[in-house]
């Protein structure tokens, strides 16, 4: 669920695509510790997945979080059926070489968004950035690995399926939300085919299983679309990017300057934007302004340069909360600068705070050469330092820094099915244990009903929005406790009593090796794993309830449902809340 990034350590692993006799594709690794293999359908390559045990130094890594140089192709050998009488006939291995101009269909969407296609009378995959399912296109191969290619959208012959127009002006550059040309059920069924696919491929929940059906939910659909995003970050750049169609616009000087989102696969190139339809209304209100006043050369504004490190201006970021006693919208600007200059800012300050719903103005000063929105000192510039939002029924703080569900009205339904699926007893009798808890808001809204609630979290500063939130709500039976779930000791748990429930929402590498046999030797009644990232969703589910064979671990735990949520429309993110019961 929470998207930032993540404390556990990953070891590089080789890769290999094997094809079997029957020309099925075999998943293949070849780490410093087990190694299983796996079927995995031939045009399903998004859920393509190993499974490991970690080692005491290393943790299982999954194909959806390997970067482009861990994915490498073996020695592979292909078998083309092409006679329909069952008469098999050898050919020649399918290559396409780097430059090749290939005739592609795009048949289902993978992980972050990526088209999965086949090059035309061949079967061989490729994966395309943009591509939509029942796309017909031409795409020149960029990058070739192995059992597999990369390739660039030159020219699109016939439609995708379930096309509609994207409302956003850089829905074709923009890298945030690039599915907006594909009807919204559409993009429902392709995140519901993914996880049920995972879970059945990856976790080893067979499909013919006569009560899979049950376990494994429709997905559930976000009512708001658009403007659902209650923080966005921008950032300035000294020369705006631009597609090659548009290069003739380049400008020089001040007017060149950029302040928008960076462009997809470039840390020092920036697409401004001028409005985002993700964002609220009086947030785009205050992006409209600092646009419209940045670049005068009298202000003396300069952005910051990722490669050279010299400028001002690093990000403005937006977050929207809400009036606790009125409901209205409130916003919060933080200018993340370079170096304290207050009086720089005075300009967009005062331009800024005359938008009513501003109440806060922020600046953090971020004199690293890193190009993180986190400084390492805070102003106030203008109003209060926190805003609040109303989630539950339980009001939070949040703070610029602060960690909160990035889509509130979602969250509403995310957490009233984590609170379902906890079924507790209402009588004070049961303990939660909150792994990765945040800021604390899944373990606040079910301490009302629950004995105690213990939190655990990496982030120190998570852990003080977290005590603080329990302190603006009168919640006293819950303690938080800073600390790395990664490298848990044998001694972890012997400060709280077992727990009935345990919620663990880990980051997107999922769980590591070390807590999960934590969890299987606690043996707790229900375990609610939350998952921001379906793919080791699947691989810590086959732990807990298969266990992991390689190294004598015996699974005890039952899966009895699997509940996808759209969190982000128009993004490839999908959310799961899974219920565990011992067996």
């Amino acid at each position: 669920m929470k998207m930032t990034n993540s404390p556990f350590i990953t070891t590089s692993e080789k890769v290999a695509f094997e094809h079997s006799p029957t020309s099925t594709p075999m998943l293949a690794t070849a780490p410093a510790h087990a190694l299983r293999l796996r079927y995995v359908a031939p045009s399903r390559l998004w859920f393509h997945k190993f499974r490991c045990s970690s080692s005491s130094s290393s943790s299982a890594v999954p194909l959806a979080n390997l970067s482009d140089s861990e994915l490498s192709g073996g020695n592979n050998t292909l078998k083309a059926n092409e006679d329909k009488n069952n008469s098999e006939k050898k050919t020649a291995p399918y290559y396409p070489k780097r430059g090749q101009t290939v005739e592609l269909v795009c048949e289902s969407l993978g992980f972050k968004g990526k088209g999965i296609c086949k090059v035309d009378g061949t079967g061989f995959v490729v994966m395309c950035d943009r591509a939509l399912p029942g796309e017909r296109f031409l795409g020149r191969v960029t990058r070739r690995k192995g059992s597999y290619a990369e390739v660039t959208k030159i020219k699109t012959l016939t439609p995708h399926r379930d096309l509609v127009e994207a409302p956003c002006e850089y829905a074709s550059y923009c890298g945030g939300c690039k599915a907006q040309n594909l009807s919204y059920e559409a993009q429902l069924r392709a995140k519901e085919e993914q996880v049920h696919e995972l879970i059945t491929h990856v976790g080893r929940f067979s499909d013919n299983n006569p009560g899979l059906e049950t376990v494994l939910k429709p997905i559930v659909p976000c009512d708001i679309q658009f403007n659902y995003r209650n923080k966005m970050e921008f950032s300035f750049g000294p020369q705006r990017w631009l597609p090659v169609e548009m290069l003739h616009e380049r400008e020089d000087g001040p007017m060149s300057f950029a302040l928008g989102l960076h462009a997809p696969g470039f840390f020092d190139k920036v697409l401004n934007v001028d409005k985002c339809l993700l964002q609220s209304e009086p947030a785009n209100m205050v992006l409209a302004a600092v646009q419209d006043c940045w670049r005068d050369p009298e202000l003396n504004l300069s952005p910051y340069n990722a490669r050279s490190h010299a400028g001002f201006l690093k990000h403005l970021m937006l977050r929207t909360g809400r009036n606790v006693e009125t409901g209205s919208q409130e916003l919060m600007v933080n200018f993340v600068t370079s170096s304290y200059k207050p009086e720089l800012l005075k300009p967009l300050v005062d331009k800024v705070s005359s938008i009513p719903e501003v109440v806060s103005i922020m600046n953090n000063v971020n004199s690293s050469v890193g190009n993180t929105s986190v400084g390492e000192q805070e102003y106030t510039l203008y109003g209060k330092e926190t805003i609040a939002e109303v989630l539950r029924d339980l009001t939070f703080q949040i703070s610029a820094n602060s960690f909160f569900q990035t889509n509130t009205h979602q969250a509403e339904v995310l957490y009233k099915l984590i609170e379902e699926c906890a079924g507790l007893k209402g009588d004070g009798s049961e303990v939660v244990l909150d792994l990765f808890c945040g800021t604390g808001t899944v373990g606040l809204t079910l301490a009302r009903r629950a004995k105690h609630v213990y939190g655990y979290e990496v982030v120190p500063q998570a852990i003080t929005d977290a005590h603080k939130n329990a302190q603006i709500n009168g919640i006293e039976n819950a303690t938080f406790i800073q600390g790395d779930l990664n490298k848990i000791g044998e001694d972890f748990g012997s400060n709280f009593p077992k727990p009935d429930i345990v919620i663990s929402d880990p980051n997107r590498p999922g769980m590591h090796m070390k807590l999960i046999k934590f969890l299987l030797n606690l043996k707790s009644p229900r375990i609610i794993y939350v998952s921001c990232n379906p793919a080791t969703c699947a691989r810590d589910l086959d732990y807990l309830c298969h266990g992991v064979e390689e190294k004598n671990i015996k699974g005890c735990y039952k899966l009895m449902s699997v509940q996808p949520v759209d969190m982000f429309p128009h993004t490839p993110h999908i959310e799961c809340v899974c219920l565990l019961e011992l067996s």
